[in-house]
């Protein structure tokens, strides 16, 4: 029987309708806006000025504290501005604007296919590199990875859990990355293995994506003996972090507790392909795949897209905004955001853009309670509103 976490959860429709498409590269667009919050915690801080020539890779700016992320230009160009920018809530926050001339990378970045396994740096080391490439949480979160790496005093790792659940309907970016990177994944697991000091990892995969479960289970099994690949039962919101450890080793993060109470660290499967690409090509995170998809959408796609690429390069990439477009979704359809304007760029945390047909979108009208009790059997927290 397969496993999934003990109270509450819905399978809503999966329209999952990118599965299957092949991550696609594109091209750097003329101009990137750059926010400097693209994580959870202090903004960065800008080291670059207006007139500054920096490279694919170039670090832009600093973590502004212990919670925060570096972040590295996507581009070669010219820093056009410093000014404030429109973000994905619809605030204008402090960005970066940089104009794209070529497409010249930091010579420290191997820009090879060729697989690195082998690693002989220390578990502080891999921490290090993990916080210079400014590596965050990839599911959504965007919590800093470094500081997840390093449990408070009095607390000890045991299990490295891999979130490749991707329970949000519609989005596809996790599943065609299992399905292309499923090798680099694995050995990125591994380094967060060695940086938490843990022999031992699960990678979580709904049973939806039975494709990518035989695909990775085919490759631990021939060269990586502490993962394992745990088949879950489809059920939503299996993808949070305190839901998912329940799911996989049976036990529950206490109210107000961190996950590293219940002796896990979760990571997402796209962040242990950015902390492989870290550690063992040099290369910062300044890129991630984003899924654009929607009912009504031409092409629903999953595409490679530098960070500051505005979204709506995305949506013509993927056939153009349909006609009968209600709203336009920064994620999925459960935990994404409405987007004010469709010129908002890509972040660390962009996962999808969905299109909604304006019959989709239509709020309902409000009605009374009358007490039938569905919301208390697929609460995942428990809670009883009466």
């Amino acid at each position: 029987m397969l496993r999934t976490f003990r109270i509450g959860g819905i399978h809503p429709p999966e329209n999952k309708l990118s599965a299957g498409k092949k991550i696609t590269a594109l091209a750097a667009p003329k101009q990137v806006i750059i926010p400097l919050s693209q994580h959870i915690g202090a903004p960065a801080q800008a080291v670059v000025k207006k007139g500054d020539l920096v490279k694919v890779g170039t670090l832009v700016a600093k973590a502004g504290g212990f919670v925060s992320a570096n972040i590295h230009s996507s581009v070669s160009g010219k820093v056009n501005k410093i000014d404030n920018a429109l973000d994905s809530s619809g605030y204008k926050r402090p960005a970066i604007y940089i104009d794209v001339e070529g497409d010249e990378w930091e010579e420290t970045i191997d820009r090879s296919d060729a697989l690195v396994k082998d690693c002989t740096l220390s578990s502080k080391e891999i921490v290090d590199k993990i916080a210079a490439a400014g590596i965050v949480g990839l599911g959504g979160a965007t919590f800093p990875t470094q500081v997840k790496l390093m449990p408070p005093p009095g607390s000890k790792a045991e299990i490295i859990i891999i979130n490749a659940v991707e329970c949000e309907p519609y989005l596809t970016s996790d599943h065609s990355l299992m399905m292309e990177k499923g090798e680099q994944i694995l050995v990125g697991v591994t380094l967060l293995m060695k940086a938490v000091n843990v022999n031992k990892a699960v990678i979580g995969i709904e049973n939806n994506k039975p494709d990518a479960i035989a695909h990775l289970t085919k490759l631990a099994a021939a060269a990586y003996p502490g993962i394992e690949i745990m088949p879950l039962k489809v059920q939503y919101p299996q993808g949070g972090e305190k839901q998912l450890i329940d799911a996989v080793i049976r036990r529950q993060v206490k109210s107000g507790a961190l996950p590293i109470s219940a002796g896990a660290v979760v990571q997402n499967v796209g962040t242990a392909y950015a902390v492989y690409e870290a550690v063992q090509k040099n290369k910062p995170l300044f890129e991630r795949v984003v899924t654009v998809t929607g009912k009504a959408v031409a092409n629903p796609s999953n595409f490679l897209v530098r960070m500051g690429t505005p979204i709506n390069t995305l949506i013509e990439a993927a056939g153009g905004i349909p006609e009968n477009t209600g709203k336009i979704i920064g994620g999925g359809p459960m935990m994404g955001k409405a987007l004010v304007s469709a010129e908002v760029p890509v972040t660390k945390g962009s996962s999808g853009v969905l299109l909604l047909t304006k019959e989709e979108s239509v709020r309902k009208p409000m009605k009374d309670c009358i007490r039938c009790a569905k919301c208390v059997n697929v609460c995942p927290m428990g809670l009883n509103p009466a």
